[in-house]
C-alpha cells in the first residue's frame, strides 16, 4: 500500500504518541505543515484503509504514582468468558482485559484482565474484588506481578535504521 509524503510524516509524527495538549491535531498539524483539519482527515484515512489499527493511549503508570500492577489469569468456562469480561471491563481499575487460548498442559488460562494500584496490597485487593464481582471465586487463578519494567511507548511506523547483521554465537550474545 503505496503512502503519500504527507502521510508518512504523519505517521512520524505520532509515533511517539499525541502530545498531551487541548488540540493535539492542531500541534501535529504544526508539525507537520498541515492544517488541524487534514492532519484528522489523513489520520482518518489511515484508519479506514487500515494503515493504523486504532488510536490509544500509552500510559505510563508509574510516573502516575502506580507502583504496582499484575496480570491475573483465569481459567474460565469457555461459556461463561464473555460475561466474565463484560464484568472486569467495567471495573474501573482494570486497564485491559481478553481472551487468550489456553496452551495445554503448561497454560491452562484463557481470560486475563491488568490491574494497576499504588502498591502491591491495593492490586491484590482489587483482583479479589474482580475475582468476586465476575463470578470467577474457586476458578484457578493466577496473579503475576510485573518484575521489571520496560521502554512504553507507541507502535513504529516508519522504517527502523538498517542494523548490522552479526552471527549469533556465545561471544556475540553478551554484547
Amino acid at each position: 500500500m503505496a503512502l503519500t509524503p504527507f502521510e508518512r510524516r504523519l505517521l512520524t509524527a505520532i509515533e511517539d504518541g499525541l502530545p498531551f495538549v487541548p488540540r493535539p491535531y492542531a500541534l501535529i498539524g504544526e508539525r507537520v505543515g498541515a492544517s488541524e483539519a487534514a492532519v484528522i482527515a489523513g489520520l482518518t484515512g489511515l484508519l479506514e484503509r487500515g494503515v493504523i489499527r486504532r488510536l490509544g493511549v500509552v500510559v505510563r503508570h508509574h510516573e502516575l504514582g502506580y507502583r504496582a500492577n499484575a496480570m491475573t489469569v483465569w481459567d474460565v468456562p469457555d461459556g461463561a468468558v464473555r460475561g466474565a469480561a463484560a464484568v472486569l471491563v467495567g471495573l474501573p481499575f482494570v486497564t485491559l482485559c481478553y481472551r487468550r487460548p489456553r496452551r495445554p498442559p503448561l497454560w491452562p488460562y484463557n481470560l486475563f484482565c491488568m490491574v494497576h494500584g499504588k502498591d502491591r496490597g491495593v492490586v491484590e485487593a482489587q483482583v479479589e474484588e474482580a475475582t468476586a464481582a465476575a463470578g470467577l471465586s474457586g476458578l484457578p487463578r493466577a496473579i503475576l506481578f510485573s518484575k521489571r519494567r520496560f521502554k512504553q511507548r507507541g507502535a513504529r511506523y516508519a522504517p527502523a535504521p538498517a542494523m548490522k547483521e552479526t552471527a549469533w554465537t556465545p561471544s556475540t550474545a553478551a554484547s
